[in-house]
């Protein structure tokens, strides 16, 4: 079974920084590309950065030069660093992945972490 798990959330006054991570766990045998959405009460979800196996990353116009997203492939970890947060950043943020087990290769999700920005 695999799984994805956040971590990181919480609230931050508006200029300040957050770092989430997202571990994957369980019968994994590659990491294909990684990313994180995120999705605002009454909004849809929304792909805010990927990063692909050979460490190419993209960002939604909206956090570019403000997030970066990194992995570590040793410990199946993505990460998410975002400074300079904007309120419109309050969101719950979803990290997600193409994953080959040793069966099948799918897209996972995690359950969510919520990131809140106060003005």
């Amino acid at each position: 079974q695999v799984r994805l798990v956040e971590s990181g959330g919480g609230l931050v006054q508006a200029g300040g920084s957050l770092r989430l991570s997202c571990v994957a766990s369980g019968s994994i045998f590659r990491i294909n590309a990684m990313g994180w959405h995120r999705q605002a009460p009454g909004k849809q979800r929304e792909l805010v950065a990927g990063i692909t196996s050979g460490d190419t990353a993209n960002y939604a116009d909206s956090v570019r030069g403000r997030f970066t997203i990194s992995r570590d492939n040793a410990k199946k970890t993505a990460y998410l660093e975002m400074n300079s947060l904007k309120p419109e950043d309050t969101a719950v943020y979803y990290c997600n992945a193409d994953i080959r087990s040793f069966t099948i290769t799918r897209e996972y999700w995690g359950q969510g972490t919520q990131v809140t920005v106060s003005s």
